[in-house]
């Protein structure tokens, strides 16, 4: 999916929801343990009940890797009844990849080609080689994590080097790698003060948003701050929704929850 077509699909659901498929079998419904494919059963229940709320999901692939290759096979799954059913929705590989460049490589083929997703968060720390071999596939999105929600993010992220935060280094130099259009950017919500700097330094860039809800990121500081001409944001919740209710209508109860964001989110549009 380019990046025309995700602003179309805000504009068109009114909707710059993400929401993040976090499987945990502890805290899904007890009945659905009984499946074939818990996980799988879970996220299709969820997709189905969400798809017109939201642009995008975001599986976080270590929900799925914990469970082995039945874990490996349902993130499979959830990957190929979105494309086939949903192919409107943008879906991201919240793998946090990043190594020397062969290694890179293979990640991004496993994401992008084999998997099909249409983009992968990335950890800049290994620099450029690391980065540029995601930047070279047409058409998809490399995330890249600058500032994130977390409070380890002040150990090292916001730390001054040569008189410049280190986050706003990562933002600056990766707009002089290869094929930098290609990139997004992670900032957690919890960070909403700090978007006013970014935007000086990445005017255009998409965002990927965490932190809303359950993390106590505010939507409205977000858009504030960090909402551009064509949108620029996605904002992502995984817990808030996808937990809402661990009865027989939990699917209903997360869409009850992502309707009260995309609520929110047609307010602050007002197309």
């Amino acid at each position: 999916m380019t990046t025309q077509q995700l602003i179309s699909e805000i504009k068109r659901k009114k909707s710059f929801l993400c929401i993040g498929l976090d499987v945990d079998l502890n805290k899904i419904p007890k009945y659905l343990l009984e499946k074939e494919d818990p996980i799988f059963a879970f996220n299709k229940a969820i997709i189905d009940a969400t798809h017109h709320l939201c642009v995008a999901y975001k599986p976080n692939t270590a929900f799925y890797e914990a469970y082995g290759i039945k874990g490996w096979q349902a993130l499979e799954k959830t990957i190929n009844y979105l494309n086939k059913n949903h192919p409107e929705i943008y879906t991201i590989a919240d793998a946090k990849r990043g190594d020397i460049g062969n290694t890179s490589s293979m990640y991004a083929k496993a994401f992008f080609e084999d998997l099909g997703f249409d983009s992968v968060t990335v950890a800049p720390y290994m620099g450029k080689d690391s980065v540029e071999p995601f930047l070279a596939f047409q058409d998809k999105h490399t995330i890249l994590l600058a500032l994130t929600s977390n409070k380890g993010a002040f150990d090292f992220q916001t730390k001054i080097v040569d008189g410049t935060e280190l986050y706003k280094e990562v933002l600056k130099t990766s707009k002089t790698w290869e094929n930098s259009r290609n990139l997004m950017y992670v900032v957690g919500a919890t960070k909403a003060e700090y978007l006013a700097e970014i935007r000086n330094i990445i005017p255009d860039s998409f965002l990927l948003v965490p932190g809303v809800g359950a993390q106590g990121g505010n939507l409205q500081d977000v858009c504030k701050y960090g909402m551009t001409k064509n949108i620029g944001l996605l904002i992502n919740s995984s817990r808030g929704i996808i937990y809402a209710s661990q009865d027989e209508n939990f699917a209903e109860a997360a869409a009850k929850k992502a309707e009260e964001l995309q609520g929110q989110m047609k307010q602050i549009l007002q197309f």
